[in-house]
C-alpha cells in the first residue's frame, strides 16, 4: 500500500489519483472476493460485523498517526450518522446476501446501479436539478440493470423462486440501500469531517451487526475466519486509499475507474469461482456503465461551464 499523504492542500496529480482509484477498487473486489469465497452458510449480519469491525483496525491507525484520532469521535450529528449506519448496514447485509447466490460479474453488473438510483433520490430528497440529458442516461442505465437481472426471473423455467431470483432482489435492493446512503452522506459531509463520517460509520455498523446474532451467527472455521477478517481489514484499507485518491484529482477524472471492477469480477468469478459471464449480463453491463460514464461526463461539462460563469461574472460591489 502506498504511503498516504497526510491532509493539505495537494497540487493535482491526476495519474497518481488514478492510482490511488484502481487500487481501491481492486482491493475492495478482494474484499468481495473474500466474503464469496466464506460461503453461503455465515449469515449475511455476521459478514457486516466482520466487515466494518475489522475496517476499524487500518482506519484508527492511520488516524493515530495523522494525529486526528481523538478529533475524529467529534461530533454535533450523532442522529444523522446513526441513520447512516442503518442505512449501510441494510445495503451492506442485502448486498452480501446477493454476493452469496448470485456469479460475481452480474452482482458487480447490478451494483452499478446505485450511483443511478442516487441520482433519482438526490432530485427527490434534496431537490437537485437533473436535467433532460442525465434523466434519460439514468432511464438507459436501468434498461441495462432489467437486462441483467431478467433472465432471474424467467417464469417459463420456474426460477422465481430459485436462489439466483432472491439474490437478484436482494441485489436491487441493496443498490437501492446504498443510493440512499450517498445521500445521507451528502447531508453529513457539509458540517461533517471525512474522518468523522468513515470512524462513526464502521461504529454503528458493528454495533448495529450485533443485534443480527440471535438470528443464527455460526462459529467460522480457521479459513472463514481468516477470509472474514481479511475482508475487513480490505475495507478499511480500501476507504482510505479511496479517500485519498480525491486529494489529486477531480472527481470526474477518476469516477470512472470504478468500473474497472467488472473485468475483475470477470476474471476471479471464471478462475476462483468457476462462473462464465453470460451474454446478458455484459450487454447489460456494457449499458449501465456506459449511462454511468455519461453522467459523468455531463457533469464535468457542467462543472466547467460554471467555472467559465464565475470567472467573467463581474464581483459584486
Amino acid at each position: 500500500m502506498p504511503s498516504l499523504p497526510k491532509p493539505s492542500h495537494q497540487e493535482p496529480r491526476p495519474l497518481y489519483g488514478i492510482g490511488l482509484k484502481v487500487l481501491s477498487v481492486m482491493i475492495f473486489v478482494g474484499m468481495q472476493t473474500c466474503l464469496k469465497a466464506v460461503g453461503d452458510d455465515v449469515p449475511a449480519g455476521q459478514l457486516v460485523f466482520f466487515r466494518s469491525f475489522f475496517a476499524l483496525i487500518p482506519v484508527v491507525i492511520y488516524l493515530w498517526w495523522l494525529g486526528d484520532l481523538r478529533t475524529a469521535l467529534a461530533t454535533d450529528d450523532v442522529g444523522g450518522h446513526f441513520i447512516r449506519g442503518i442505512v449501510g448496514v441494510t445495503s451492506m447485509g442485502l448486498g452480501f446476501f446477493a454476493l452469496s447466490r448470485l456469479p460475481y460479474p452480474e452482482w458487480i453488473s447490478l451494483s452499478y446501479g446505485a450511483p443511478l438510483l442516487t441520482v433519482v433520490f438526490a432530485a427527490i430528497f434534496l431537490k437537485e436539478v437533473v436535467r433532460a440529458y442525465r434523466w434519460v442516461a439514468v432511464l438507459v442505465g436501468l434498461c441495462g440493470i432489467v437486462i441483467v437481472a431478467a433472465p432471474n426471473f424467467s417464469l417459463s423455467s420456474g426460477d422465481m423462486d430459485s436462489a439466483h431470483a432472491v439474490g437478484a432482489l436482494a441485489s436491487l435492493g441493496g443498490a437501492a440501500m446504498a443510493a440512499i446512503a450517498m445521500i445521507q452522506v451528502r447531508r453529513l459531509v457539509a458540517h461533517e469531517k471525512t474522518a468523522t463520517i468513515v470512524v462513526y460509520f464502521s461504529m454503528t455498523c458493528s454495533i448495529i451487526a450485533l443485534v443480527t446474532v440471535p438470528f443464527g451467527w455460526v462459529v467460522p472455521d480457521g479459513r472463514q475466519a481468516m477470509l472474514l477478517v481479511g475482508a475487513g481489514l480490505c475495507g478499511g484499507v480500501g476507504q482510505l486509499l479511496l479517500t485519498a485518491c480525491y486529494r489529486y484529482a477531480d472527481t470526474s477524472t477518476i469516477a470512472p475507474f470504478e468500473y474497472t471492477s467488472m473485468i475483475a469480477a470477470v476474471v476471479i468469478g471464471y478462475f476462483v469461482f468457476n462462473e462464465e459471464v453470460t451474454a446478458t449480463t455484459l450487454l447489460g453491463a456494457c449499458i449501465v456503465i456506459s449511462a454511468g460514464l455519461f453522467i459523468i461526463f455531463r457533469e464535468h461539462r457542467l462543472g466547467l461551464e460554471r467555472r467559465r460563469a464565475r470567472k467573467v461574472s463581474p464581483p459584486s460591489p
